[in-house]
C-alpha cells in the first residue's frame, strides 16, 4: 500500500505543486525528489491509482516528492500570456529550495535522491553546477532520456526541433505570451516564452551558459564532485533522448553510468521517450535495476 497528497509551497508568485507519494509503513530509506521535462508535469511519474515509477518507490520504501514546475499541472498560476519565467527559475530558484523543502521534512536524512525525466536532467545538473554546496546533499541521480544537445538527423527531429521547438515555438509564444501545447494535444502541459527561447539556445549546441546571467556552466562543471549518477537512455528514442545524445551529455559533466533500454540488452522491450517511464512492463523489467542503483551504499 502506498499514500498519496499533495503540498503546495509558495515561491514569490507563484505555487509549486509537489506530489508525496510514500509507503504504509515508515522507512528508514532517503527520499527521492522528482522532476518532469519539457512540455510534461509531474504525471510522467506517477497516476493517481498508483502506477509510474514513483508509486514502484514508493512500494519499495522510499518517499518520493514529485515537482510540478512553475504553472503546469496542479502549480499555480497557470501558464498564461503574462508569464515570465523560464528555465532560469526553475534552476536558480524553484529546484534548489524544493530540495531544501523536502531537507526540511525530513530531518533524519541529510541526503536526498534525484530523478527527472529528459530536459529535467538538465535542470537538475545546471542546479548543482550553478550552486555545488547542495551537491552533498544529493545521494544520487537518475536521468531518463536526457540530453542537452541535438545531432542525430531524422524527419522527427526536421519537425520537433528545427521547426516546432527552434522556429515556429518562441515566434508564437513570443506572440501569444505562451505555447499552448496543451490546448493542441501536442504536449501535457504548456510552455512559456523563456523557457522555449532560452532552452532552444543549449539544444543548438552553443555554449552551455547562461542566457540570463552569463554564468559558464561548461566550466563550472569541471569542479563539481558529482554524486553517483546514471543516465538511462531508450532504444526507439530517435530524437528526444537519443543514445548519443545522451551519452554526449555525460560526458560534458564528465561523470556517468550508461544504459540503453532495448531487448538486444536483456529488457522486455525497446522503449521510447515515453513509455521507458509508463508501460507497464517496465515495473518488473527495470525499475527494479533502478530501487537498487538508489539503494546501493556510497
Amino acid at each position: 500500500m502506498i499514500n498519496q497528497q499533495s503540498h503546495f509551497v509558495d515561491f514569490d508568485d507563484h505555487s509549486i505543486h509537489l506530489r508525496e507519494i510514500s509507503p504504509d509503513k515508515p522507512s528508514d530509506l532517503p527520499p527521492v525528489l522528482m522532476l518532469h521535462g519539457a512540455i510534461e508535469d509531474g504525471r510522467i511519474f506517477y497516476s493517481k491509482s498508483g502506477k509510474g515509477l514513483a508509486s514502484t518507490l514508493a512500494r519499495a520504501g522510499h518517499t518520493v516528492y514529485v515537482i510540478d514546475s512553475r504553472g503546469r499541472g496542479q502549480s499555480t498560476p497557470p501558464i498564461g500570456k503574462d508569464n515570465n519565467h523560464g528555465q532560469f527559475e526553475m534552476i536558480a530558484h524553484t529546484l534548489p529550495e524544493c530540495h531544501r523543502w523536502v531537507l526540511g521534512r525530513h530531518k533524519n536524512h541529510s541526503k536526498i535522491h534525484w530523478m527527472a525525466h529528459s530536459w529535467g536532467g538538465v535542470v537538475m545538473c545546471a542546479a548543482l553546477i550553478r550552486f555545488p554546496e547542495l551537491v552533498d546533499s544529493v545521494e544520487s541521480q537518475v536521468f531518463f532520456g536526457t540530453k542537452r544537445t541535438i545531432k542525430q538527423w531524422s524527419f522527427e527531429r526536421l519537425f520537433k526541433v528545427e521547426f516546432l521547438w527552434k522556429r515556429f515555438g518562441p515566434w508564437l509564444a513570443k506572440k501569444k505570451g505562451f505555447f499552448p501545447f496543451k490546448q493542441w494535444k501536442m504536449g501535457s502541459d504548456n510552455e512559456t516564452y523563456l523557457s522555449i527561447s532560452e532552452g532552444q539556445l543549449w539544444v543548438r549546441d552553443v555554449a552551455w551558459i547562461d542566457p540570463r546571467d552569463g554564468f559558464d556552466y561548461a566550466s563550472a562543471a569541471k569542479n563539481v564532485n558529482w554524486p553517483r549518477t546514471w543516465f538511462i537512455a531508450a532504444l526507439k528514442d530517435p530524437v528526444l533522448g537519443h543514445p548519443k545524445d545522451v551519452r554526449r551529455f555525460s560526458e560534458e559533466m564528465g561523470h556517468g553510468k550508461h544504459t540503453i533500454l532495448s531487448k538486444a540488452n536483456g529488457n522486455a522491450l525497446d522503449y521510447d521517450h515515453i513509455n521507458m517511464l509508463t508501460h507497464p512492463k517496465a515495473v518488473d523489467d527495470y525499475f527494479p535495476h533502478v530501487i537498487a542503483f538508489v539503494n546501493e551504499v556510497s
